[in-house]
């Protein structure tokens, strides 16, 4: 299977990356590079793997599960390779042009996220930023208690963990903190939900798709919501301009982004168990399951090139326009009220 030569591949160049983390972060090497290859085997579960290249694979293994790097990743065949940013700031520097940003989730490693960008890429045809939704300390207690399974209920829980991560970058040469990418004083949100609100806030970066799976559908409407609290003058502006697709869990957005498409399997239990159940799948896709992998048992994988393609010719259900349950989104509201600094608003 191609699954398991590229996830060969990663865990060999992983393994030779190895003494460069460990002098780098000693701290957080120990603590959670188990873990990091573990979710490198979610992620060849969850995603088509296979659609990297084993030659791109030497890129992605020295920054696997570093959360908030930005892969650059075109389609399949473009001749070209993908590329890895560690910060907005590197990434706008390239001057890089895409046509719409992906968050992957579930194993959260930069493997996933490529391979997610990657079939995004193949079905509108142009490059794919990516974003790594990230492994670090705070993810691994959210885990401890459930919110891997439960992650619309309990990820809130993650950013309060998240000076616990800010303390061991101490120990790193290369990262950023969240402070460095903010400007704020105290680290409120995780640095994947930070990296989506800089991309966004950002006039140079204008793709018009915004595509997430899973957990990563979580993070956009983060963002979404951090923007709407902070800057609603920009969010009419992303609000006209966006159209946003969640695959695998149907994650409510901000109520100015009418133009949402919900596309869930038909056999997708672990998605149903993380979507709000007052939203309507736009687009289900028969004989599919959670995983995006085309190599998954019983041919169970939702094909995203397909997916897309058909349901970006759609129109977006009608209960996308009605007025918000007034508990509705309130994870996203948390996190956006602690981005900002500002009371919590239930509306």
């Amino acid at each position: 299977m191609a699954t398991l030569t590229t996830l060969s591949e990663i865990q060999v160049n992983r393994s030779l990356a190895l003494p460069q983390k460990l002098a780098e972060n000693p701290v957080r090497t120990v603590a959670l590079d188990t873990i990091q290859r573990r979710n490198a085997v979610l992620d060849a579960v969850f995603y088509d793997v296979a659609a990297i290249r084993p030659e791109e694979t030497v890129k992605l293994a020295t920054w696997l599960a570093r959360e908030g790097a930005i892969i650059v990743v075109p389609p399949s065949g473009s001749g070209t390779e993908l590329e890895v940013f560690l910060t907005p700031q590197k990434y706008f520097e390239s001057g890089e042009a895409v046509a719409a940003l992906a968050v992957a989730g579930v194993g959260s490693s930069a493997l996933g996220a490529a391979a997610f960008a990657r079939n995004v890429a193949d079905a509108l045809g142009k490059p794919v930023a990516a974003v790594v939704s990230g492994y670090g300390l705070a993810d691994l207690l959210t885990e401890a208690l459930g919110g891997f399974f439960m992650f619309g209920a309990l990820n809130s829980i993650r950013h309060a963990f998240e000076p616990l991560d800010e303390v061991t970058k101490l120990f790193t040469r290369s990262e950023q903190t969240l402070e460095d990418l903010s400007g704020l004083g105290f680290a409120r949100t995780s640095r994947d939900t930070q990296t989506v609100i800089a991309l966004l806030k950002d006039a140079r970066f204008a793709p018009e798709l915004l595509v997430g799976h899973s957990k990563g559908n979580l993070v956009i409407s983060e963002a979404l919501y951090a923007i709407h609290a902070e800057d609603p003058a920009l969010e009419k502006q992303l609000a006209e301009r966006l159209r946003i697709v969640t695959i695998s869990a149907k994650i409510g957005m901000p109520h100015a982004f009418r133009d949402v498409l919900d596309v869930m399997g038909a056999w997708d239990w672990f998605g149903a168990l993380n979507s709000r159940p007052d939203l309507r799948a736009d687009y289900t896709v028969p004989h599919a399951w959670h995983s995006t992998n085309p190599e998954f048992p019983f041919g169970l994988g939702l094909r995203v090139p397909q997916a897309l393609r058909t349901v970006l010719g759609q129109n977006p259900s009608p209960s996308k326009a009605a007025p918000l349950p007034f508990v509705a989104d309130l994870p996203q509201k948390l996190t956006a009220a602690l981005h900002a600094g500002t009371p919590l608003h239930l509306v």
